[in-house]
């Protein structure tokens, strides 16, 4: 899991125009379960902002150091 949230990081500072679960699923190559469950701990620590647009979550990096 750590992996996975170490590489969310990453993806999400690097791409500013929001991701979805899906998409962050395939670039960390584990499954949208995983993904969900690593987004809710980032969401959770205050690290990413979601924005709801229709039926999709958008994900973005909103900040703090390495954790």
């Amino acid at each position: 899991m750590e992996r996975v949230l170490r590489q969310m990081q990453e993806i999400l500072q690097k791409d500013t125009r929001g991701l979805t679960v899906k998409e962050l699923a395939e670039q960390t190559k584990v499954s949208r379960i995983t993904a969900s469950i690593a987004l809710a701990r980032l969401e959770g620590k205050g690290l990413i902002e979601v924005r709801i647009i229709g039926n999709c979550r958008l994900h973005y990096w909103k900040g703090g150091g390495p954790q």
